[in-house]
């Protein structure tokens, strides 16, 4: 039986099953007069159902005998069904083989299914998630084969309601429903660009969370566009693997999908948020009935559903429809139907056109989903500059009235000639009354700045908002110039200068908000930066066609907040957005490599340092094409680089890029601008790296020079060199000058301002005094900085972890064996869970518990941490200390097992390569010469 033959009978099957049969066998013989043939393969349809009662009474297919409440899934164990479809069953599981805590949704794939494919449709929504980046998609975190050989995936578990219900739930006004489904055409458009095609596109795959924040799931029948895979699924065959009230004609008809399939997808959910009801309304909900009015009924208009709905509505609840089919009427109506159009030629050709056209729509422009007749255009403007036609009207109309707003607009013009006049006249004599330095010194620009806020204040007292637009240039310099919290009070004082005038310019605002933002985040204020920013991103959003620089501006400077607070994947979006406007329209080249320069940033903070150090060259490569090879955001790309190529184990690179970065910038910012002293502060580091002290006590001298002339004695930066300087003279063997250097810092840093730096040295206050044996000492530091850690990033941060770490190695140096070793195996599975195996901080982990099995006797245990550290080749400074540690520990465990000989071996042979890369000596060899001397 062909498609088309079955398509005409499937309906009128259904009709004759639910009839009793006294009335079925009257249809039947009214129906054999007009077509005896059709009413003959009707009766043979009918007659099966007799003789097979118990068809479908077991199902055909079930999941494995796992699938159940409590049940292990790799090392996953199921706890709560969350639902289940064509493909299998999604589970809400928790990790459960004690390397880490988090819950998933874990995704089973139905065994027994007689399609083949669905085993490899399953392997490909894997190779999909993995490929997806986007903060409305939600992620995949796991993938494996259960030992019963059940496939599974666990992705990101999202707590929310699908966005039909969510919307529902809470009346969501239509703005903000609109606002919703535009992060849903956002991440769908990431998967096309990618080129994935979700094809099951339906509410309870798109979820909101309680933060109102979109995540897309489940990409389980998403076609790669870029595969050579060309098998075309159909509806009829095997397993349908869609939902059939949200497809596209096109899939009913088992015909290749495109985007514009989600595009029609897209076009049903849409429907439901405008109208709360589905595009067809059928007599009679079978899947044959849905398949006619998808292929052949055109859906009737949100508006007519809305007031369709009013029949039954409260009156109260009917008003209120009535308003929103008014607000759907015209160009939502067709938005959405162009969007539901049969043919795939007739729709938006992307998901991108359909959110644009949105977005024309509450802009007030024309869409392209309707004709672009003259009337219609006319009508579009008319209704977005109403109020400034019906004031040209009523000029036009009252001669009195039009002489009137003339004059007004003539006060105006000269008002903001008089404004600008004031301006120039204020920067003039502003110079003029500076004076020349006495002796020939240069100008104090810091003085000039303080008298140019006392000079504005009183020449522009009646112009606010001249005075504000004045105050926004003055802490910009202050920026310039690393005065960040000069910049910051005089940035409060703007705000609220803004908030006092009765209509403050849009760009005004914006500029005001970024400028503020970066001030906090260079003070290390990120959330505060979030949290002034945040709520000018619906502005920014609106007028980033009209303010493209101010906004490019606004999302970058937000991007690198949201960076600092560990929030990559929307920074990332900020960033590209940014780069996008500075692009096109704006042809901003230097903005493009600083937004360059933020995504390779993001790189390096997921630990892909080679992929960002290229992307580093590149963005630095790009501003010297532009010319731009004196510009200062070289200095920040120069700096970047440096700090990776030390982190890649190439100190020789490193040291001659931050020479080339502190020359520029001593050049182009000054001796004393923090971009000069982070720059000297890497290079201060990458002596201490190669072993020579002397000259990274020197570096860091200096660096403490500069800033106390600028900052002066109690700086929380000033600290910041104290801690360093203390931690080369630990290293030089230099314990009492070291503890008095860390003592300056945390004096520092108890006062007002440095709370967030205070557990940093706390730490390595605590680090020289375990080192110096003075153990009982440094865990009263230690259990502080644990307690502010905790305070400030939560208990399972890594920085926490860390600190267990030096809590059990002091322990067990105070002979607190069994302390020890609860805080050891505390802090190695807390840095399990928050960093990579192999990072530094956990691999330091790993080797005091090592250490401390050794001592307990328990070298079984020992022996393979220290192999597998010794094993390592990441060449970068750290991970050769771990190595030579691990050496040195290894060879520790050989004299404690009766080895001596082998253990003095491997110790003397260690020293002598230890002496050979590290001419100065150091905290190592030292440690390494006391295990020597302690072998037997």
């Amino acid at each position: 039986m062909d498609l088309e033959r079955w398509q005409r009978l499937s309906p009128l099957l259904d009709a004759l099953f639910e009839l009793e049969p006294s009335e079925r066998e009257r249809h039947l013989a009214e129906l054999r007069g007009a077509d005896p043939t059709l009413a003959a393969e009707l009766e043979a349809l009918i007659s099966l159902e007799h003789g097979s009662e118990d068809f479908l009474l077991e199902p055909v297919v079930s999941m494995a005998p796992s699938a159940r409440s409590g049940a292990m899934v790799g090392p996953y164990r199921l706890e709560l069904l969350l639902g289940e479809g064509g493909m299998g069953q999604v589970w809400q599981a928790a990790r459960a083989d004690g390397l880490y805590q988090r819950r998933v949704a874990l995704k089973l794939l139905r065994p027994g299914l007689a399609d083949p494919n669905l085993r490899l449709r399953f392997t490909r929504e894997r190779q999909i998630l993995a490929r997806l980046e986007h903060p409305h998609i939600a992620r995949l975190l796991d993938a494996g084969i259960s030992n019963d050989s059940q496939p599974y995936l666990a992705l990101e578990y999202v707590e929310g309601e699908p966005i039909t219900d969510y919307c529902r739930n809470r009346s969501v006004p239509l703005e903000s429903r609109l606002a919703l489904f535009q992060q849903v055409c956002e991440a769908v458009s990431h998967a096309h660009a990618n080129l994935i095609v979700h094809r099951d596109l339906k509410p309870s795959n798109i979820m909101v969370t309680p933060g109102g924040e979109v995540r897309l799931l489940d990409f389980g029948i998403a076609k790669l566009l870029d595969t050579e895979n060309k098998t075309i699924e159909r509806t009829r065959t095997g397993v349908r693997a869609f939902t059939l009230h949200y497809a596209a004609p096109e899939q009913v008809r088992g015909e290749p999908v495109t985007t514009m399939t989600d595009v029609y997808s897209l076009g049903v959910v849409l429907y439901e948020l405008l109208a709360d009801a589905k595009p067809y309304r059928l007599k009679r909900q079978t899947d044959a009935e849905w398949e006619e009015a998808i292929l052949a009924h055109d859906p009737q208009r949100p508006s007519q559903a809305v007031l369709r709905n009013t029949e039954t509505a409260t009156a109260h609840d009917a008003a209120g429809m009535r308003r929103r089919a008014r607000a759907l009427s015209g160009d939502l109506d067709n938005i959405t139907l162009k969007a539901l159009a049969k043919r795939p030629e007739q729709r938006y050709p992307s998901v991108e056109a359909l959110s644009l056209d949105l977005q024309r729509h509450q802009a007030g422009r024309p869409v392209q989903a309707r004709a672009q007749g003259m009337g219609y255009r006319v009508r579009k403007y008319v209704h977005r500059h109403r109020w400034a036609l019906a004031t040209g009207v009523v000029v036009a109309a009252v001669l009195l009235g039009a002489l009137a707003i003339v004059a007004w607009q003539a006060r105006e013009a000269v008002r903001e000639a008089a404004r600008a006049q004031a301006m120039q006249d204020f920067v003039i004599g502003l110079f003029e009354n500076a004076g020349i330095a006495a002796a020939g010194q240069p100008l104090n620009v810091e003085a000039l700045l303080k008298a140019a806020e006392e000079h504005g204040g009183r020449g522009l007292a009646r112009q606010p908002s001249a005075r504000a637009e004045l105050l926004g240039v003055i802490a910009r310099i202050h920026i310039s110039l690393g005065n960040y919290k000069q910049a910051l009070a005089v940035l409060q004082r703007q705000a609220t200068m803004i908030a006092a005038l009765p209509e403050a310019p849009s760009g005004l605002r914006l500029q005001a908000a970024t400028q503020t933002g970066r001030a906090q985040r260079l003070l290390g204020e990120s959330r505060d930066c979030i949290a002034t920013m945040q709520p000018m991103l619906d502005d920014a959003r609106r007028e980033q066609v009209q303010l493209a620089s101010q906004v490019s501006d606004f999302y970058s400077q937000l991007g690198r907040c949201r960076r600092a607070i560990g929030e990559g994947r929307t920074a990332r979006a900020l960033f590209e957005r940014s780069m996008a406007l500075r692009g096109d329209p704006l042809g901003d080249d230097v903005g493009v490599v600083e937004n360059m320069a933020d995504l390779a940033a993001l790189h390096s903070d997921v630990g892909q340092s080679r992929e960002a150090l290229q992307a580093f060259r590149d963005a630095l490569a790009q501003l010297r094409a532009a010319g731009g090879e004196k510009h200062p955001l070289a200095v920040d790309i120069l700096r970047s680089i440096g700090v990776l190529q030390r982190e890649l184990g190439d100190p020789d690179a490193a040291e001659k890029t931050f020479a080339e970065a502190i020359a520029l910038a001593t050049q182009q910012l000054g001796m004393q601008h923090p971009s000069t002293l982070s720059v000297r502060r890497q290079l201060a580091g990458v002596y201490l790296d190669r072993g020579r002290l002397a000259d990274a006590e020197r570096e860091f001298r200096t660096v403490q020079r500069l800033l106390v002339a600028r900052l002066g004695p109690d700086h929380p930066d000033v600290a910041g060199t104290w801690s360093s300087i203390g931690v080369v003279l630990w290293e030089r063997d230099r314990v009492p000058a070291a503890l008095d250097a860390l003592r300056q810092a945390i004096r520092i840093w108890r006062q007002p301002g440095g709370a967030g730096l205070l557990p940093g040295g706390l730490f390595n206050y605590a680090m020289v005094l375990h080192a110096d044996g003075s153990d009982a000492e440094a865990l009263q530091a230690l259990e502080e900085a644990r307690r502010m850690r905790v305070s400030q990033f939560g208990a399972q941060h890594s920085l926490v972890g860390d600190t267990d770490r030096l809590i059990g190695e002091c322990l067990a140096a105070l002979g607190r064996d069994v302390e020890a070793r609860l805080r050891l195996n505390q802090a190695v599975n807390l840095l399990h869970s928050g960093e990579d195996r192999n990072s530094v901080r956990t691999l330091r982990a790993e080797l005091a518990l090592a250490r401390l099995q050794t001592r307990i006797g328990e070298l079984p245990d020992a022996i393979p941490q220290f192999e597998r550290i010794e094993a390592l080749t990441n060449p970068s400074t750290e991970y050769r200390k771990l190595r030579w540690r691990a050496r040195a520990y290894a060879a520790e465990a050989k004299c404690r097992n009766n080895d001596a000989v082998g253990g003095r071996g491997a110790l003397d042979a260690l020293l002598q390569e230890l002496a050979t890369a590290l001419p100065e000596g150091g905290a190592l060899p030292r440690e390494t010469a006391a295990i020597r001397a302690a072998c037997p």
